[in-house]
């Protein structure tokens, strides 16, 4: 008899236990978007106003470039923009204006050669075309844009794997989403970002919970980031996102049945 209350105590002990685990083991403030913070005391706000966003994004080898020539004189910009009146489906004829940068921040552009682009933005890739053909054009309207931007979300994010951007630079609230959100156990607060930067890279994190990170120097991310979510440590302690209160319920029920025994 004593070892069967001995057991039952250790069952009920076992359910509160869990129950309190699984229910108290994330705090509401870790996984709350745009919290302000202001209020807390010894906050201090960790990010600067932001004062550029379309032109931050240096072009990059491996880029994919579209750029498209136009001319008061038609049968001009045809020399610059092949087969622009031929024949096919919209997406072949879309290729023939892409060009990628190779690793010495070059495009090889049809009757003008190489073009480097090296620390090149795209409206000064632009300017930087539009001179390369001043011997050829006087009056050349240049459009130049990324072909396929994207980023690589890793870690405890629905999505992961290199994720196509809608534009050139989004926030880093449309990346998440585009990403399928976070996870439950993703950690909101310490979210890592590298960033290609010349021949090396910037690595920062974010914090999602802050309301103050909204129009900062680090609200856009930019193609060819990678975001990495790293996992909360209830996830190491073998909390699963499937967990169910089932098992909790069973465990209550087998006490509530031992119990019932022993009276």
């Amino acid at each position: 008899m004593n070892k069967i209350k001995l057991l039952s105590s250790f069952v009920l002990r076992l359910s509160i236990l869990a129950l309190i685990a699984g229910s108290g083991c994330i705090p509401q403030k870790e996984i709350i978007y745009l919290q302000d913070k202001t209020s807390n005391k010894d906050y201090v706000n960790p990010y600067q106003k932001n004062e550029i966003v379309t032109e931050k994004y240096k072009l990059r080898p491996n880029d994919i470039l579209f750029i498209h020539v136009n001319t008061s004189n038609p049968k001009l910009s045809e020399f610059f923009n092949p087969n622009r009146t031929g024949s096919g489906n919209a997406a072949n004829l879309s290729a023939l204006y892409n060009y990628p940068i190779n690793d010495d921040y070059e495009i090889d552009f049809p009757f003008v050669g190489k073009i480097k682009l090296q620390n090149c933005t795209r409206s000064q890739a632009a300017d930087t075309i539009k001179k390369a053909l001043k011997p050829f054009l006087t009056d050349a309207q240049v459009t130049v844009r990324l072909s396929e931007p994207s980023f690589v979300a890793l870690g405890e994010v629905t999505t992961r794997g290199n994720i196509a951007m809608t534009k050139e630079q989004v926030t880093i609230y449309e990346a998440i989403a585009l990403a399928g959100d976070l996870r439950t156990f993703g950690k909101r607060k310490q979210v890592k970002v590298v960033r290609p930067q010349g021949d090396s890279f910037e690595t920062f994190y974010i914090d999602l919970t802050d309301n103050n990170l909204l129009g900062s120097d680090k609200y856009y991310i930019y193609p060819n980031d990678v975001i990495y979510v790293r996992p909360m440590k209830a996830k190491a302690w073998g909390i699963g996102e499937s967990i169910s209160f089932g098992i909790f319920s069973s465990a209550l029920a087998l006490y509530l049945t031992i119990a019932t025994l022993i009276k």
